[in-house]
């Protein structure tokens, strides 16, 4: 496995040996739907792709923040923050940021014979916003499987494992409407109700900053209001808790993962390392570093 050289902070990449990509095309599993390369490039400044000699690969590129801009048959289409897009295989094709609010984004080379079914109406930007049954946390929960069994080496059950993940992953996206069905639906007749939208508001937004007024927004309540019921029901202000919740994630991360603690930040949504430091060593006494090396020891 050979990882690219890092671009941009935070950012995490797979490129599959050419030699592991060719046992792939004649697997009889892995020959319907199989990975090429996989990444994560967090608000990534200046990023801009230019692809004059078509690939063979389709081209996944799914923006949770920000926004960029894709180019390929002549047209020229906008991704924002919450969409995503496929690529088509075997055309000239360009892709850039935005200079003022550089996108966030999944990316994922694929190819193989079940493809074209999982790109099939994905040639334009589609949405996939945060709801009550969105499940945008299980989708990226998915990825991140998906990227660690690649990680754990070029074995052939890794990467058949791999490709099971990601026709679930695609299918989230190809049938959404099936994936969010499965969700649970929340009826906000009471205010603990209206508690656990903003709970799983803030959940489907982890890896994003997220203001008082977009929560109060999506809501449809005033930030006074929302802040005095959040507050009188959890214990602290909804900002509190969402940083909070970040910080559960960062725990997660730093004890079940080998991301660098710059990449972890970036995972959930704090672009300022040196801020994620300070806000986790006050939250949790000690310092990412101190925590990781304490739970690794504990294992």
């Amino acid at each position: 496995m050979q990882k690219q050289k890092e671009g941009f902070s935070g950012e995490r990449v797979i490129v599959l040996p050419q030699v592991m990509i060719e046992r792939s095309k004649n697997d009889p599993l892995l020959s319907s739907l199989y990975i090429t390369d996989i990444g994560y490039y967090p608000t990534a400044y200046n990023h801009y792709r230019e692809r004059k000699k078509p690939i063979s690969e389709y081209v996944l590129l799914y923006c949770v923040s920000g926004g960029g801009f894709i180019r390929f048959g002549g047209k020229e289409y906008l991704l924002n923050q919450n969409q995503y897009v496929i690529l088509p295989s075997g055309v000239s094709h360009t892709y850039w940021s935005d200079n003022k609010n550089p996108w966030t984004i999944y990316w994922i080379h694929f190819d193989g014979s079940h493809a074209p079914y999982y790109v099939e109406g994905a040639q334009k930007p589609q949405d996939v916003k945060p709801g009550l049954t969105s499940r945008i946390s299980d989708r990226n929960t998915i990825f991140e499987e998906i990227f660690t069994t690649l990680e754990m080496g070029n074995e052939m059950e890794n990467l058949r494992y791999a490709s099971s993940l990601l026709h679930y992953y695609l299918g989230s996206m190809r049938f959404l409407q099936q994936f969010r069905a499965v969700g649970k639906t929340l009826h906000p007749d009471r205010e603990k109700d209206y508690i656990s939208i903003v709970v799983r508001y803030m959940e489907e937004n982890i890896e994003t900053r997220l203001s008082l007024d977009e929560v109060a927004t999506y809501l449809g309540f005033s930030v006074s209001h929302l802040s005095a019921m959040f507050k009188k029901a959890m214990g602290v202000s909804p900002i509190n808790y969402f940083n909070q919740m970040k910080i559960k994630e960062a725990c997660n991360l730093l004890r079940e993962s080998n991301m660098k603690i710059s990449q972890i930040s970036h995972k959930i949504g704090i672009s300022d390392s040196y801020y994620f430091s300070r806000l986790f060593s006050k939250t949790m006494g000690i310092s990412p570093k101190e925590y990781r090396k304490a739970t690794n020891l504990i294992l």
